[in-house]
């Protein structure tokens, strides 16, 4: 026999999963290309580094709302 309470907190945990997962997938997508244009940005130009190191942490913060989200899914519901 199943509980409500089991399935309501299995499917909570496939969605904290999916979350987390799909955001990192976007990221290391988006970090794919940042990463090859800021290496050839670099090599050309060297004052360019740090404007490149930020661009490669803006996608960071994409995973970080997943985590957020995912955090709140399993806590709060």
């Amino acid at each position: 026999m199943v509980l409500e309470g089991d399935v309501g907190a299995g499917l909570i945990a496939i969605g904290a999963g999916l979350a987390v997962g799909l955001t990192g997938l976007g990221t290391g997508m988006a970090e794919k290309d940042i990463g090859a244009a800021a290496v050839g940005a670099i090599t050309e130009d060297l004052s360019l580094f740090g404007k490149a190191m930020i661009f490669m942490v803006l996608p960071e913060t994409i995973v970080i709302f997943g985590l957020v989200i995912a955090i709140l899914g399993i806590f709060v519901m």
